[in-house]
């Protein structure tokens, strides 16, 4: 049921397919962030929530929250009609899938539609082809969008790939990727890097492929090996306006999962910036996109660039583009889904200063990386100008294996890169949390380190070196206990805490508004 045109926020009023509420598909920080974005912006905010999921900061924070029964992700938050169920029962007139779970399925989109609600992200058809690579691939090649060099695989399920492979394999040229079509995230996606390890690296892709997302298909893609990896945010309307809003470096991964991002790139000129940006909005264009997206490319030590995919949702490191350009990301989302025209042209894009975003694990760096549980018995965020903390997490609450072990995203913003490295490193050493062990002083090392300082990291970096020299000695708790009581005493509680007149954000820690270095204009 919709509501009256008065519950409307009155920059919506004149939009074409005005709401009042917002549902959010999602969990943890990403959730956190949609809904208060959409309390800033008149609109109600409601939540869904599992049982492992209760007592946390989004459910808290909401103006309205669903339960979803079920013991598992699948029952839940992959439960696409358990949550069109929840938006009906709390009048929820738009849903906002986040990222991850049900946000690049072409199916829910579609079903959201169907269902008479509004979905905040671009058509099924959209996201149905961006999501296939070898579509993907093909749609590039016919929007003269620069592809890296690959084939194909015309395979049988019940017959021998081998001599397939090894044609495919010699005309594409070693080193290769098997790569699967479906799905991201560094799954489904082998090296090989002589013939005699192909067979056993596509079994390998196409089983985790199929296990992941449903299908076993994959393609034979040249590897780049020392380039970077570089990525474009888009924002398209319904009425055919397309911009971009410069790059963000993701470079700096350990087996495909990026650990850094910043914004500007260090290794883009204004040119590559300008031919990439454009090439972007042609890969947008190409599937008639709506809203926020993100094109990547691969980027070569000779200044020459490939599609890599499109995302097609907000991004885990939108906020370091959010920082450098004062466009709220997520509020453009919603004027967008209400059918309005994008407010701001590609002359209104710059880039100030620089921004650097690390994210913060809840795993143990010495074992591998292996995810960590635990209670955080003390959480103390940084709390200095310049920062921006994004996290679903509050201190005393549980770290559980139910989900991905991601506690928080920090980002810093300064007027240059230099500047954005120290205070990353004064953010990170300021860091205090306790109960739960945490990959904070691996990333202060790496962001330390001479490659990551010089921008030339490239996305073989970590995974060709040794990082034992970023793995620091651990410190017993019972000291970091009397470090931040010391720290306590000395008026540094952050409950105690103010700027001037302002208040820390309970949250956040932030000092007032945690989004107060962007600019917020609304139609």
């Amino acid at each position: 049921m919709m509501c009256g045109v008065e519950m409307f926020p009155d920059w919506m009023k004149n939009a074409p397919t005005p709401f009042s509420s917002v549902l959010v598909a999602n969990r943890g920080e990403i959730a956190v962030r949609i809904i208060k974005a959409a309390k800033e912006s008149g609109l109600k905010g409601i939540a869904v929530y599992s049982e492992p999921d209760k007592n946390s900061l989004h459910v808290e924070i909401a103006d309205d929250s669903v339960y979803l029964p079920g013991d598992n992700l699948t029952d839940t938050y992959l439960n696409m009609e358990s949550i069109i169920s929840a938006a009906k029962e709390s009048g929820a007139e738009a849903i906002h899938p986040g990222y991850g779970f049900l946000s690049e399925r072409a199916n829910f989109a579609k079903l959201v539609k169907e269902s008479g609600l509004i979905w905040i992200g671009p058509s099924s058809e959209a996201i149905e082809t961006m999501g296939d690579k070898i579509s993907a691939r093909r749609r590039m090649i016919e929007s003269n969008v620069p592809i890296i060099p690959g084939e194909e695989l015309a395979i049988e399920s019940d017959s021998n790939p081998l001599g397939i492979l090894a044609t495919s394999a010699a005309r594409v040229g070693y080193p290769l990727l098997v790569k699967a079509s479906a799905g991201g995230g560094g799954k489904g996606m082998r090296a090989v890097y002589e013939p005699k390890m192909l067979r056993t690296e596509y079994e390998a892709a196409a089983r985790e492929a199929s296990a992941a997302f449903g299908d076993g298909t994959v393609y034979v893609e040249r590897l780049l090996t020392g380039s970077r990896h570089v990525e474009i945010q888009v924002l398209c309307d319904q009425f055919g306006n397309s911009i971009h809003l410069n790059e963000r470096d993701c470079s700096l991964q350990r087996r495909h999962q990026k650990v850094i991002e910043e914004a500007p790139s260090p290794a883009v000129t204004p040119e590559i910036r300008n031919q990439m940006g454009q090439a972007a909005i042609r890969a947008a264009k190409a599937v008639n996109y709506e809203g926020a997206g993100t094109v990547e490319f691969l980027l070569t030590p000779k200044g020459e660039f490939y599609f890599l995919e499109m995302n097609t949702r907000l991004q885990v490191e939108h906020p370091v583009t959010e920082l450098i350009t004062g466009v709220d990301l997520v509020q453009k989302q919603f004027e967008v889904a209400a059918g309005m025209p994008l407010s701001i042209s590609q002359d209104d894009i710059g880039i100030t200063g620089h921004s650097i975003e690390a994210r913060i694990y809840a795993e143990d760096v010495s074992k591998g990386f292996l995810p960590a549980i635990g209670k955080l018995s003390m959480w103390r965020p940084p709390s200095m100008p310049g920062v921006r903390m994004d996290s679903g997490f509050r201190e005393g609450d549980d770290v559980t294996i139910d989900f991905d072990p991601m506690l928080a995203k920090l980002i810093v913003h300064a007027p240059n890169r230099e500047a954005a490295l120290r205070r990353l490193d004064t953010a990170l050493s300021d860091f205090i949390v306790l109960g739960v062990t945490t990959n904070v002083g691996f990333l202060r090392s790496v962001s330390q380190s001479e490659a990551f300082s010089k921008g030339l990291v490239t996305t073989d970096y970590l995974d060709n070196i040794s990082l034992d020299e970023f793995i620091e000695p651990p410190i017993s708790e019972p000291i970091l206990v009397s470090i931040a009581a010391a720290a306590s005493r000395f008026g540094l509680d952050r409950g105690q805490l103010s700027v001037g007149s302002e208040i820390l954000d309970e949250y956040s820690g932030h000092s007032g508004d945690p989004f107060k270095t962007l600019t917020r204009s609304y139609p």
